[in-house]
């Protein structure tokens, strides 16, 4: 994989849905809120590593920017479900994404 984006991940995250669509949660805008909290979770796990071992020691040592790199792979997964409880596409999210740089580059 050279170039790895938000297209090959929705894609990915939808297959994961489909194969799981009778023991999680559906994807809609209700369960968008959990989805949510969940990512929040995973944010606090990539957290807990920085803020155990330092930033230093969880980029640099190998197991535990393993450790760094899967759960930053679960934030992405559920990031990625975010989007599709709300209906919000790929090209819709770079949009936005590129309007707010734009303002940011003019900020200060």
């Amino acid at each position: 994989m050279n170039d790895f984006g938000l297209n090959e991940m929705q894609e990915m995250q939808n297959k994961l849905q489909d194969k799981y669509k009778d023991k999680w949660e559906q994807i809609s805008p209700e369960t968008g809120k959990n989805k949510l909290l969940w990512m929040i979770g995973e944010i606090g796990e990539v957290i807990d590593i920085v803020k155990k071992h330092g930033g230093s020691e969880a980029s640099a040592d190998v197991e535990l920017r393993k450790d760094l790199v899967e759960e930053m792979a679960d934030v992405l997964m559920f990031y990625n479900d975010v989007m599709l409880c709300y209906g919000i596409s790929v090209e819709e999210l770079k949009q936005a994404y590129t309007a707010k740089f734009e303002k940011n580059m003019t900020r200060w």
